[in-house]
Order: structure tokens, then sequence, then C-alpha cells
């Protein structure tokens, strides 16, 4: 089958939740998954949900136990493109039809990883390997090299409200 490029952007929520969505079809459908979490190394409830599927799906974090508020640390990068050797010997392996690469775009904004890294495992991918990439603001030569593009637009969101991200819904 051939593999296509996916993006999930926008200031909605949404982006993650959908690619694990397409994940868990993947794995229904005996699909090799491997999710890549940039920038997150907190504890998250897909975690512990992905465990029960951990025969075809694989998910890593690349990230600390906080989220990035300012200038990023010298361990902040070190994850980063820890993970990113990671994820092109993962793409090359054989072992995974379906990558996602999640919060990638947050990464390259903090310039962790660089577009130009991100354009070249794009062109570079085997041709059958569907290859997701969420976050905001992604790169417009990202999204140029993308064949799907998906925006979350937020309209209302209760976090305005001062509701605070609820386990099991938001993480």
């Amino acid at each position: 089958m051939k593999g296509y490029v996916q993006i999930y952007t926008g200031n909605g929520k949404g982006k993650t939740t959908a690619a694990l969505g397409l994940a868990l079809r993947a794995a229904g459908s005996g699909i090799n998954v491997y999710i890549g979490q940039f920038i997150k190394g907190m504890h998250y409830s897909e975690l512990e949900s992905l465990q029960r599927y951990s025969d075809l799906i694989t998910i890593k974090q690349f990230g600390r136990d906080c989220f990035i508020h300012n200038n990023p640390s010298d361990e902040d990068y070190r994850l980063a493109q820890q993970g990113f050797e990671e994820v092109k010997e993962v793409i090359n392996s054989g072992n995974y039809q379906l990558v996602i690469l999640d919060e990638i775009s947050i990464a390259m904004i903090y310039k962790l990883i660089s577009v130009e890294d991100v354009l070249s495992l794009i062109e570079n991918k085997p041709e059958d390997i569907e290859l997701v990439i969420t976050g905001r603001n992604v790169d417009p030569k990202i999204t140029e090299a993308a064949n799907l593009v998906t925006e979350m637009k937020e309209i209302r969101h209760y976090f305005q409200e001062g509701v605070q991200a609820r386990e099991g819904i938001e993480k």
C-alpha cells in the first residue's frame, strides 16, 4: 500500500487525539504503528491505553516531564535529537507501516529539530510508510510536502473559563 504524509495542525484541540485514533484503526487492521512523542515526557492516559495494543503499537516519548515555556534546555535538545535519530531508524527498519511524529512541529518551532531535517525525512521515507505529523504552526514547507493537511480550529474551549486539563480527556 502506498503511504502518504498527513498533518494534523491548528490551534484547536484534537491533533494528537486524531493521530491516536488513526493508530487504533491501523492496529485493528494488523498494521504496526510507531508513535514518537516530541516535547512530551509527562504521563498521559494514552500511554496506559496503548499498552493494551503493545503487540502492534509502540509509543516513545522524547521530552522531559514538563512543557517548554521559554528557552529549551540542553536536555530538551538532546532528547529531541535522540528521538529524531530513533525515528529515522524506525522509518527505515521495515517494521512499521504507520509512523506518527506527535508534536514534532513544536520541536521545530523551538529549533530542537530543523525543518530541513524533517523535509529530508519526508522526501526519503520508504514508499509504503504512512507518516503523520502533529502540532500547532506547522512550517509551510512541511505543509507543502504533505498529501493531507487537517487544521483543528478552536471555536470555544472551556480552558478559557479556567478548566484545567482533565484526566482521560485532555491528559
